[in-house]
């Protein structure tokens, strides 16, 4: 029998139904519609090209195809570039990770050397072991070499070192060296020389700053900055010593060890330097750089051993521990900052101050910070002068070789208890005075030297006690121990935020519309500029807006103004 045939179903709908359908759709077209006008959506509109009857239909065409190769190249190199941040990015994050789990391995196999090493890191740079040094290059020294800075002599001579170097009693000899000659009028040099010498023998010295070296020379190259070697790299006084110091030797028929000692920033580094004619120590603006005993061989018979800092101690006056303590501007705490500032202007003359730093008069050193902030350009958020960073700029510029000032000596020879009449003829027995008072006149003829109007008065707080025995030190905490860790931290930090800001950069690229924005935002704040305020109108404030006017006016040419020329005398710093 043959199957029945199963007939399909019918796809015919009533009508009835089949409308309903059609109005649904129609109200689910509309309300799309609605929706995408209010989100401003609109269809693209089509490209209707050039017209064939154009002129210049061939070269539009050419012009339009190579924009577009362009960008494309465009978007390839921000293409490899990203790439190229991203592989930076993850081998710092594996060398991180790495370093870590060697760090934990380390901690589980072998906790007792894990610490012995984290405390040796530590007491790197404490001050106990600063002491422990600088105990090692006194001992091991038959000359003692005490740097002086010439503009505060008496600051920098420490009577706990000259004591323990005269009592020692194994023929140690101690020199004066008075470095920093070139920032000091050549009358007070003078004067200096002339008192000294009856203490002491005394040599005048102007050490290299800045020494050429393979690894300044591949810097400048790379930074393409031009650098002039002729006055940072001459110096002064280094054949009178060398000389001495020969005489001496061969006066004892044996090789001498001639230990460098003093206060932060003298110079002791960059005397060696300037002996050995090259780069031989680490030199730095910052306080404590040298941080454990370094041997230099002048030649067969002398060794020079440079030593870390003397430490200030805590009794001294507040200006002698901001000129001579081991301090990190950075690190700091800005009240010790400012109180040393504050100590350092009280003990100059105001109206030098004014004409130095070229600032209008100012009742107490915070009118002088935030005047000279205002004037540098120095701000925080709302124009707010930032007196705590200026602080830190004065401290380093009077610590440094910046600022020309210099002290007048004693009035009346006064040696100190421990110089008697026999100790003083016992240190300078084995020199030959005359020789080097002919050499010192001779350097003091060559140099330069500021006048005394353009340098500034200073009044000196007298010799600074050092503490130089380990058992007397007190350290002050973590800031020394955790100084080296918190460094690479910091710049770990500010590499990963240079990854994250160059990445951030070229995504804003990519955009084709940007620059259209950028350049509208540009032309408003060009108009915000020239645009003056709603305020000026008013009768009353329209004094203390010129006032506003002159000084931001003073500002914007202080910033504009090359490094050279910022204290030079500007008239428009003059306030209503």
């Amino acid at each position: 029998m043959k199957r029945p045939k199963l007939r399909k179903a019918s796809k015919r709908l009533s009508c009835h139904k089949r409308y309903k359908i059609q109005k649904k759709i129609r109200e689910h077209h509309r309300k799309v519609r609605k929706e995408a006008k209010k989100r401003g959506h609109k269809k693209p509109k089509k490209d209707p090209g050039i017209p064939s009857a154009a002129p210049f239909k061939e070269e539009l065409l050419r012009e339009a195809e190579q924009r577009k190769q362009r960008l494309e190249e465009l978007k390839q190199k921000q293409k490899l570039n990203r790439q190229k941040e991203h592989e930076k990015k993850r081998k710092l994050e594996a060398k991180k990770n790495a370093a870590k789990i060697k760090e934990k391995a380390e901690g589980k196999e072998s906790p007792g050397k894990s610490k012995g090493k984290t405390n040796k890191l530590l007491n790197k740079n404490s001050k106990k072991s600063f002491c422990r040094e600088l105990m090692k290059v006194l001992e091991a020294s038959d000359v003692v070499l005490e740097v002086l800075d010439a503009r505060d002599p008496m600051g920098c001579r420490c009577p706990q070192l000259e004591q323990a170097v005269t009592c020692s009693g194994g023929n140690k000899k101690l020199l004066l060296v008075l470095n920093k000659i070139d920032l000091v009028p050549k009358d007070n040099l003078e004067k200096w020389l002339n008192y000294l010498k009856k203490e002491f023998p005394t040599v005048a010295f102007k050490s290299a700053t800045m020494m050429k070296d393979k690894t300044m020379q591949e810097q400048v190259t790379k930074r393409r900055a031009r650098v002039d070697f002729s006055e940072t790299s001459q110096y002064f006084g280094s054949k009178c010593l060398l000389k001495l110091l020969q005489e001496y030797s061969k006066t004892q028929d044996k090789g001498i060890q001639v230990g460098v000692v003093g206060f932060p920033n003298v110079g002791k580094s960059s005397i060696i330097n300037s002996l050995k004619g090259k780069r031989a120590c680490n030199v730095g603006l910052a306080r404590g750089v040298t941080k454990s005993m370094q041997i230099v061989h002048l030649d067969k018979q002398t060794k020079m051993l440079d030593s870390p800092s003397i430490i200030a101690d805590p009794s001294n006056s507040t200006l002698a521990l901001a000129l001579r303590s081991i301090i990190d501007t950075e690190g700091s705490d800005s009240a010790d900052v400012l109180e040393g500032v504050n100590a350092i202007i009280n003990h100059c003359s105001k109206q030098q101050i004014m004409m130095h730093y070229n600032i209008p008069d100012f009742r107490d050193p915070e009118e002088f910070l935030s005047l000279l902030a205002q004037k540098r350009g120095m701000l925080k958020k709302g124009g707010v002068p930032d007196i705590e960073n200026m602080a830190k700029l004065v401290l380093c510029d009077w610590t440094g070789a910046r600022i020309k000032y210099y002290s007048q000596p004693p009035g009346f020879q006064k040696p100190p208890p421990y110089l008697t009449e026999q100790k003083i003829a016992e240190m300078q027995e084995g020199f030959n005075l005359n020789n080097l008072e002919e050499e010192n006149s001779n350097t003091v003829q060559a140099l330069k030297h500021p006048s005394p109007a353009s340098s500034i008065v200073f009044q000196s707080a007298g010799m600074t006690n050092g503490t130089i025995e380990e058992n007397k030190v007190i350290e002050e905490g973590p800031e020394w121990a955790n100084m080296e860790t918190s460094k690479e931290e910091e710049e770990e930090e500010e590499e990963e935020e240079e990854f994250t800001e160059s990445d951030d950069d070229e995504d804003d690229v990519e955009e084709d519309d940007d620059d259209d924005d950028v350049e509208e935002e540009s032309q408003v704040q060009v108009t915000r500029r020239t645009k003056p305020g709603k305020g000026q109108t008013n009768p009353t404030n329209s004094k203390e807006q010129t006032a506003g006017n002159e000084r931001s006016r003073s500002l914007s040419f202080s910033l504009d103004k090359p490094a050279d020329e910022d204290d030079a005398y500007d008239f428009n710093t003059d306030y209503v």
